[in-house]
């Protein structure tokens, strides 16, 4: 499976036209991150309501170009403002799956005492 060959997820937070193919997304990735799509590395766009993303990312053979679509529900999407987020393999398993990845991630505070 491909995402296993991935060594960052990065989602591009603000709503993007999920009908842009592959060269436009690539464009879009080199001018929101200032920097050009980089192999290994995959770059995740959401429509603007929430309910498919496209993932782009490059291997040295050429570009992947993947959809994937929620029947129900939204994916838990940052808030916008940065430009870009970054997540670990797992995190990118819970947002595939709908679930709110955010919550699942968040560190113990200090001093909290295990139920």
């Amino acid at each position: 499976m491909l995402s296993s060959a991935i060594t960052a997820w990065h989602l591009v937070t603000a709503p993007a036209d999920l009908r842009c193919g592959m060269d436009r997304l690539l464009l879009q990735v080199q001018a929101l991150l200032d920097r050009p799509a980089t192999e290994g590395e995959a770059y995740v766009f959401v429509n603007r309501a929430g309910t498919r993303l496209k993932v782009l990312c490059l291997d040295r053979h050429g570009v992947w170009l993947a959809v994937r679509r929620l029947h129900q529900g939204r994916f838990q999407w940052p808030r916008p403002g940065d430009t870009a987020w970054t997540l670990s393999g797992e995190q990118w398993a819970w947002l595939c799956a709908g679930v709110d990845w955010q919550r699942l991630s968040i560190a113990p505070m200090a001093g909290a005492h295990p139920l």
